[in-house]
Formats: structure tokens, C-alpha cells, sequence
């Protein structure tokens, strides 16, 4: 039987060449439920509004995993114990925190299976494939869920300056076009180190910090709560919570995604992946094509606006908007469309959306200077915005179709 080179070198546009680091993470990667991440957006429906916006969890996934093999690298040149089972437990701990996400991202999560989180889910995914791959993920499972008494080591995967974040904001910037959020993730890395089993900056990373910290906020503001972003996916959301209000068995659908939109899928969470692993963005997209065909005529109008992207209208304000504007607004659709009440509803609608760039108060990041002293940057900080930064701010959003 021909051996198979399980250490392959794979090409990508941010970082270069990614050498995938074991063979049990090599077999990793090919298992379908990791595979399924490549038909996963990675921006849900930012494409619609950043036309470059298509890569997916796939490309996250394996950009986070190379970032945490040199951070891993960066910390033992610093004098820090990783053993080599450490450090593959930690690359697979990231490889997969993202595995349990569904289509579109959130989208499932705030319409048809709600209450149902992508953390959760990853954690169950890991479980499912611990037992598949014999126990050799137990370590990464311990990390992943700070149950591993080197602290750090999760801090890495979840912080306020993880390799997820890191990945995300260089990735997702490159895609869209977007340079105000571009990270220099090869000096934040240089910079990291352990302290009190924590991961700590050395001082002389203060303005790379800073940079990151504000590169997110122009990130949260300019892409992931664009106005017209929010607009299509939150016409999303409600598509699928149209399609669940008025499920029929006629309704069409693609077989793996009529137990979610039918409400028959199993709530507990190690029953439901083997359901769920089958579902993705093709899944959605092909129903809301044939639902541009339905006979009921709030669900094709809605479907009909995603396709042909003619997105909900959006009104920002600073204030909560009040029922009465509201009723104001739905009253105004329903004479100019001829929806019932309940109908208009779906069309008509706010959301508060908030952005902290910083919190502070929750697992900070701090600065180690060389006689040993540990400052927050919000403290050590010159700059009076990343004090700001860690104020959260909150946004209403009006949704109205346009004229």
C-alpha cells in the first residue's frame, strides 16, 4: 500500500506557504466535518457589499492554525516548557474552534435553531471525533475548554489577543479591501510572552497593540456592523423565520436542511451534529432560489430581494427607536404594500448591534515590562482612544424595504 505525504505544504494568499504540521492534523483536515468549513463563509453575506468578501471558515481555520504554530515557536524561544504533544494539542484546538459553525455564520443561530450556539457545537464536534481518532484529541479538548492547568496555552485560542482574532481581522481585511484593518500579526507574535500563566505583551509591542486594538474597532464599524451587511443578512434571518412560520411538508426544501426549518431536528447537542455536519451555504441558497417561486407572498418577496440583492432600507440612530416610530414605519409598509399586520412584521423591523474594540474589565491585555511589572494597556496607553475603545458603543438599527 502506497504511503501517503501527510506534510503538505499548502499556498496561501496572506501568509505564504502553510505546512500542515502532523499527520493526525493532516487527517484532521480531510475529515468531512472539517471539510464542510469550505463551504462556509467566512463573512456570511459581506460579499454582497465587498464583492472580494468569499473566503471561508476553511481559509480561517488554517490561517489561525499557522499563526498559533508561530506563536508557540515565538514563546519557546523566550524560555517557555511546550512539550511537542502541547503544541499539536493547541494547533488542533484551533484548527477547530470554529467547526461548529452553521451556515452564514449567526444566521441559523437567531432563526431556526436558536438557543443552539457554534461554540457548543464545536465542542461537540471535537467529542465525536476524540472517540473517531481514538483519544488523541483529549489534550486539545482540555485546552480548548481551560481545563489544562498551563493557562496560557487557552489564552492563546480564546483572549482578547488570540490567533483567532488575529487571523480573522488580517484575513478578513485582505479580502475586503478594507486597509484600516490591517494587523501586523508578525510583530504582535514577536512580541508575545507568559507571565503568571498568562499571555502578556513586552512593552515595546505598546503601538503594535494599539494599532490592533483600533484596526478592530474600524473593522466592527466598517464591515461586520456595515450598515448594509446587517441589512442582508438580517433579510436572511428573516427569510428563514418565514419559512418556519409557515413550514408545510410542500414546502421546498433541500432534504438536510427540512428538519431545521420543520423544527424535527434533535436539541441535544451530540445527536444533532451528525444533521447539522451535513448542512451549508449551498444548502440555504438553493432553498431561498426555489423560494423566489413560493406561493406565499411574504417569502418570495423576501427571497426574491436577497437574490436579486434588493436589500431592507436601513435607518441608524444613536437612541433606542421607539414602538411608535416603529408602528409608524410599519404602517406606512403595510398601506403602500398591502401587508396584514403580522406579515409587515418580517419586512419592518430594529436591532441594536454593539461594538467593544477592548474590554478592560475581562481578561486585559497586558504589558510586561523588563523589571517585571504587568500595566494594562488601557493604562500604559498614551493614547486616550483605547481608553475610549473599551467603552462599549451601541447602535439601533430601523430595517424598512426601500421605495
Amino acid at each position: 500500500m502506497k504511503q501517503t505525504n501527510k506534510l503538505k505544504i499548502l499556498n496561501d494568499p496572506i501568509y505564504g506557504f502553510i505546512t500542515i504540521p502532523s499527520e493526525l492534523i493532516f487527517d484532521l483536515i480531510e475529515h468531512p466535518y472539517f471539510q464542510r468549513l469550505r463551504r462556509i463563509s467566512q463573512l456570511g453575506l459581506t460579499y454582497l457589499v465587498y464583492p472580494g468578501a468569499y473566503h471561508t471558515r476553511f481559509h480561517h481555520a488554517l490561517g489561525a492554525m499557522f499563526l498559533m504554530g508561530r506563536a508557540v515557536n515565538i514563546l519557546k524561544s523566550k524560555g517557555h516548557e511546550i512539550t511537542r504533544e502541547e503544541e499539536e494539542a493547541v494547533q488542533i484546538a484551533i484548527l477547530l474552534h470554529d467547526i461548529g459553525h452553521g451556515p452564514f455564520s449567526h444566521a441559523l443561530e437567531y432563526s431556526i435553531v436558536p438557543g443552539v450556539v457554534h461554540e457548543k457545537l464545536s465542542l461537540e464536534f471535537m467529542k465525536i471525533l476524540n472517540e473517531q481518532f481514538d483519544g488523541k484529541l483529549s489534550l486539545a479538548i482540555e485546552i480548548f475548554t481551560n481545563k489544562y492547568h498551563k493557562q496560557f496555552l487557552h489564552q492563546l485560542i480564546s483572549s482578547q489577543l488570540d490567533m483567532d482574532r488575529l487571523d480573522y481581522l488580517r484575513r478578513d481585511s485582505f479580502y475586503t479591501g478594507v486597509t484600516e484593518g490591517q494587523v501586523n500579526t508578525e510583530r504582535l507574535i514577536s512580541m508575545l510572552n507568559v507571565a503568571d500563566d498568562h499571555i502578556v505583551v513586552d512593552s515595546k509591542g505598546i503601538y503594535s497593540v494599539e494599532k490592533f486594538l483600533v484596526s478592530r474597532r474600524l473593522m466592527y464599524w466598517q464591515v461586520y456592523l456595515h450598515k448594509t451587511v446587517l441589512s442582508a443578512e438580517f433579510l436572511l434571518i428573516q427569510i428563514l423565520k418565514r419559512a418556519k412560520d409557515i413550514y408545510s411538508s410542500d414546502l421546498a426544501l433541500p432534504a438536510v436542511l427540512k428538519p431545521f426549518v420543520a423544527g424535527t431536528f434533535n436539541k441535544e447537542y451530540k445527536d444533532l451534529i451528525p444533521q447539522y455536519a451535513l448542512l451549508d451555504d449551498y444548502d440555504v441558497m438553493a432553498a431561498i432560489k426555489e423560494w423566489t417561486f413560493s406561493s406565499d407572498r411574504v417569502l418570495r418577496s423576501l427571497s426574491e430581494m436577497l437574490i436579486n440583492r434588493k436589500l431592507l432600507g436601513v435607518k441608524v440612530s444613536e437612541k433606542i427607536i421607539s414602538e411608535e416610530d416603529l408602528s409608524l414605519k410599519r404602517k406606512e409598509i403595510q398601506d403602500r404594500f398591502g401587508f396584514t399586520e403580522e406579515e409587515v412584521k418580517y419586512f419592518v423591523f430594529t436591532e441594536p448591534m454593539s461594538n467593544n474594540a477592548y474590554n478592560s474589565n475581562h481578561d486585559g491585555i497586558n504589558l510586561l515590562y523588563k523589571n517585571g511589572d504587568l500595566i494594562d494597556i488601557a493604562q500604559a496607553s498614551d493614547q486616550l482612544n483605547i481608553t475610549a475603545l473599551s467603552k462599549p458603543v451601541v447602535k439601533h438599527f430601523l430595517f424598512y424595504p426601500k421605495p
